[in-house]
């Protein structure tokens, strides 16, 4: 996108949508992580008759994400890389794309920032990285060597949960980007580690909604383009099936966890009061409902995670929906004050903002801000 495109309001407002998405999806990570796979009776016996209401610890501490939150962040710093790398001539972003997954997967076995690596730039130097947090199988193997998964050659053909989803909404934020594109980037992606369709059109579902909704359209619209750019997809059926139940669902009377749960069908697990593993269709219908019928941000993400399904992902997805619908101000503040690596958040979103409304400014073919690319390396 032309930097003259960017009036002074433009850029202010594609700020805090980009800090609501990226914050959004990490405090409804945080949110649901301590309730994941729990039935909604478990739910409901651990935390009360309303269920989880708020933060509670998780990981030691409250406020604390999971993988989802660490594999988004690595997300942005390929997106911005490759934006970098198109001064060189070398433009393939999924390249980039997993490269940066390669690094994270390094912070999944490595004790601390190996500083020999000169790629690291600044995001993998971060210590508290460093740190498993329920990690997705496939994540794991997917990244687990050098060999690129494609559509053609998906790793993990059977993966199908949706883990590839949340890590999918830094995709919808290239505002510059036509939504076709956005798809098939989000989806040669997901792909990497994801080889269902179900997997990965749920993720490439999910960014063309945040598109939509970074670009200031209606929630119900950015799902309806998503159904039709998906249509055109070979396996579609089960992603395209879960939206629309849940955009036929908000007409059937009030909010609430029964709904909820209808859309993500919950099975007796193995004990332990948890539940089964479900789609990546389902965990989005959740989070879509979700966005649609609520209140504001608290009741939306509260409405997400009680229930007995991936109560993380749905929190996350759910988050990044309304992040980008309404901007950064709308998110709870006593939430984000105990969010765990909100800083690093922050910073990356501001320099994803930067780069794509200023790059040139910050490099090119002729010129370069030293600064920048030590923070974003070419190589």
């Amino acid at each position: 996108m032309v930097t003259g495109l960017w009036g002074r309001v433009e850029q202010q407002d594609f700020r805090s949508r980009v800090r609501g998405t990226l914050l959004g999806a990490a405090i409804g990570d945080a949110l649901g992580a301590p309730v994941a796979g729990h039935t909604l009776t478990g739910i409901r016996d651990a935390h009360g008759p309303a269920g989880l209401t708020g933060p509670v610890p998780a990981g030691g501490r409250r406020g604390a994400v999971t993988a989802a939150t660490q594999l988004t962040l690595f997300t942005v710093d390929g997106l911005i890389r490759a934006h970098v790398r198109r001064d060189t001539g070398a433009w393939h972003p999924p390249t980039d794309l997993h490269r940066a997954y390669l690094r994270w997967a390094a912070t999944q076995h490595d004790w601390g920032p190996d500083e020999r690596r000169a790629d690291n730039g600044w995001l993998a130097r971060e210590e508290w990285l460093y740190a498993r947090r329920s990690p997705d199988r496939a994540c794991l193997t997917g990244f687990a060597d050098d060999v690129l998964g494609t559509l053609e050659h998906p790793k993990n053909p059977g993966a199908r949960s949706a883990a590839a989803a949340t890590r999918s909404a830094p995709f919808g934020l290239l505002v510059g980007w036509e939504p076709a594109l956005v798809l098939q980037l989000a989806v040669e992606c997901a792909a990497q580690s994801h080889g269902h369709p179900a997997g990965y059109l749920a993720a490439g579902a999910h960014a063309v909604i945040v598109h939509g909704l970074i670009r200031g359209d209606s929630l119900d619209s950015a799902v309806q383009r998503a159904l039709g750019l998906l249509g055109a997809r070979p396996g579609h059926q089960p992603v395209t099936d879960a939206l629309q139940r849940a955009m036929a669902a908000v007409t059937r009377g009030a909010p609430g966890p029964e709904v909820v749960e209808a859309l993500s069908p919950a099975s007796p697990g193995a004990g332990h009061g948890r539940g089964h593993s479900p789609g990546a269709e389902e965990v989005l219908a959740v989070a879509v409902y979700c966005a649609l019928v609520a209140e504001d941000v608290p009741h939306g993400l509260r409405l997400a995670v009680n229930h007995g399904g991936d109560s993380a992902a749905a929190g996350a997805l759910c988050g990044a929906l309304l992040g980008a619908q309404h901007g950064e101000t709308a998110l709870p503040a006593a939430w984000l004050a105990e969010l765990e690596g909100r800083a690093a958040v922050l910073e990356i979103a501001d320099d994803f903002a930067l780069e794509l409304t200023q790059g040139p400014s910050l490099h090119g073919p002729a010129l370069a801000a030293p600064g920048w690319l030590a923070r974003y390396p070419r190589g």
